[in-house]
């Protein structure tokens, strides 16, 4: 049985494309851990050919398709990092085994829903209906008994803080174990805050994905982190917050603002993202947009040159002609969006500069509602 110090939850095409792509270029270079196990934790029998694909000893690619620095790419790289796969509940005995002797590393990104609490979650006995937290918990406490070396929990779900946000639903299911684990909690696991960014925008068959060029791993540093590998794309920062604020007030902010102007042309002109960005007047719109209101925003909290790389970024990422990014998926909640996303840009440009202008975020943000008609 392969030896595997990264044990991961979660099949999504995101972490194909992403996580297990790092680690498999890292590995080609002696610069990883080791290779990987998946579990699926949900069970979903429907996706066993998938499951079995990801760990073929060919591997499976990822097709990197899009701009980046203006110029067009479309390569596809051979990922191979993940070994074995398993499924619970019919694997729980082996992924228990896996956990508490080879795991230094546990990475997941489960569903939306994989932090909600569960009705299964109240009992310490094993339940496929438990949410991943619980789950986590459960194998947890059998390294515990173990005597288990210390280990990292590395979630990569679009949380906020969610290293944290996953270490306190542990403490408390950790509350229908004996006290001495908890304080094991406390010791001996190293619980990581961390940011991903990368669009995976279609899924290959049997395995792997469509991804754009840009991709991020921002990890949040404290004494005791482990990497999973060495990559260019991992940034090991103080605090998550820039990397947070780039993505939300740049990128996000970005497409609320196309979104408006959507939505005040009727919603039919343009399908995609990049059919605006296609559009001479727009994507101008969009430019002088954030040279004139968020670049100098970002500036406020001297940052202003940071802003400028990242929205040149962003415009390669929005003009990716191989991405379908419908506008009518980002006008979802584009109300609730308004608020976090361009209001709470305002509130926070103004912690620096009280007096700061930006009129036309200020339109918006006043009437999230309001037709923003084109010129």
């Amino acid at each position: 049985m392969p030896h595997t110090p990264i044990v991961q939850f979660g099949t999504s095409r995101f972490l194909q494309a992403h996580a297990d792509l790092y680690v498999s270029e890292a590995l080609k270079k002696g610069r990883a851990l080791g290779p990987i196990t998946v579990v699926q934790s949900s069970g979903d029998p429907s996706r066993s050919r998938r499951l079995k694909a990801l760990a073929a000893d060919e591997g499976y690619d990822v097709r990197v398709r899009g701009i980046e620095h203006g110029q067009l790419v479309d390569t596809t790289a051979r990922v191979t990092s993940i070994v074995r796969t398993l499924s619970l509940p019919d694997d729980l005995e082996q992924v228990s085994e896996i956990v508490s002797d080879q795991a230094r590393v546990i990475l997941s990104n489960t569903a939306d829903a994989g932090f909600r609490p569960r009705e299964a979650d109240k009992a310490a006995k094993y339940s496929q209906d438990m949410s991943y937290p619980a789950k986590l918990t459960w194998l947890l406490f059998r390294r515990f008994e173990a005597h288990g070396a210390p280990i990292q929990v590395m979630p990569t779900e679009l949380v906020p803080h969610n290293g944290a946000v996953l270490r306190d639903l542990v403490f408390t299911i950790s509350d229908l174990y004996p006290a001495a684990f908890r304080d094991w909690l406390e010791r001996d696991v190293v619980w990581v805050n961390s940011l991903v960014d990368r669009i995976v925008s279609e899924p290959l068959e049997p395995a792997g994905a469509v991804a754009e060029p840009y991709s991020l791993w921002a990890v949040e540093d404290q004494p005791g982190l482990v990497l999973p590998c060495e990559h260019r794309r991992i940034k090991v920062v103080a605090s998550l917050e820039e990397a947070e604020t780039l993505k939300l007030f740049v990128l996000n902010l970005g497409h609320t603002f196309l979104v408006s102007r959507w939505l005040g042309a009727g919603g039919s002109q343009h399908r995609y993202v990049r059919d605006m960005l296609n559009d001479p007047a727009v994507c101008a719109d969009l430019e002088e947009l954030y040279a004139s209101e968020v670049v100098p925003g970002f500036g406020a909290h001297g940052r202003g040159r940071e802003a400028e790389d990242y929205v040149a970024t962003t415009l390669d990422r929005f003009k990716n002609p191989f991405l379908d990014h419908k506008l009518a998926d980002i006008a979802q909640n584009h109300t609730e969006k308004v608020k976090r996303r361009i209001a709470s840009f305002l509130s926070w440009v103004r912690e620096a500069d009280p007096d700061f202008d930006a009129p036309r975020l200020e339109e918006i943000a006043a009437a999230p509602a309001t037709v923003h008609m084109l010129p």
